[in-house]
């Protein structure tokens, strides 16, 4: 009698270090994901920023520049602000979306800008403005790397919050899935942005 007792302490005692075992490496690998999802979000407003930074010293440029179109100036300056005044949430797909509409808006009012460089052929040839040809590229490319990178990561996040067992886990401590970056409405076509500098 007493031997099948210690037997069944035993086995008792083997499951709830088990489960804990189980629950400890769960609750890490969830916290884990987590901490990957910020720093990968990290890296993606980080390079907004240097879109950001570039459009202005664009906008300093063409600031310079006697005659330039103000209205058409002075919306991408305000677009900039909003962009750049909006803080994420990356556990609140409203913000998230908030974030790429106003990240739509600048690059819009900007493309508008560009557009209107035309009339201005001497803005054209200015060195700032060709070294911000190559730069915003360069900016693009890996603005869109680090949009792929971040869904990558939600993705794995997500994964470990949506299957079992560690959606129990999840449950249990609050982890919920998190929204992916989007595509704007109509960026399946390319931005028609010409420079036909002569």
């Amino acid at each position: 009698m007493k031997g099948t007792k210690n037997v069944a302490l035993i086995a008792i005692g083997a499951l709830v270090l088990m489960l804990g075992v189980w629950g400890c490496n769960g609750y890490n690998g969830l916290k884990t994901a987590d901490q990957s999802v910020k720093k990968v979000w990290s890296n993606v407003e980080t390079n907004y920023q240097r879109r950001a930074d570039l459009y202005s010293s664009v906008i300093k440029t063409v600031e310079a520049s006697a005659n330039f179109e103000k209205s058409t100036l002075t919306a991408v300056v305000e677009a900039r602000a909003k962009a750049t005044s909006i803080n994420v949430d990356i556990n609140d797909p409203e913000s998230l979306k908030a974030y790429q509409d106003a990240q739509a808006n600048l690059q819009g009012s900007f493309s508008r800008l560009i557009a209107s460089f035309e009339a201005y052929p001497d803005l054209k040839t200015t060195k700032a403005f060709q070294d911000f040809q190559v730069q915003i590229e360069g900016t693009e490319n890996r603005i869109n790397v680090a949009r792929q990178d971040y869904n990558k990561a939600v993705e794995t996040f997500n994964l470990k919050v949506v299957r079992f067992p560690n959606n129990i886990l999840a449950g249990m401590f609050g982890f919920k899935e998190k929204a992916y970056y989007k595509a704007d409405e109509g960026t399946d076509k390319a931005p028609d942005i010409k420079f036909d500098i002569k």
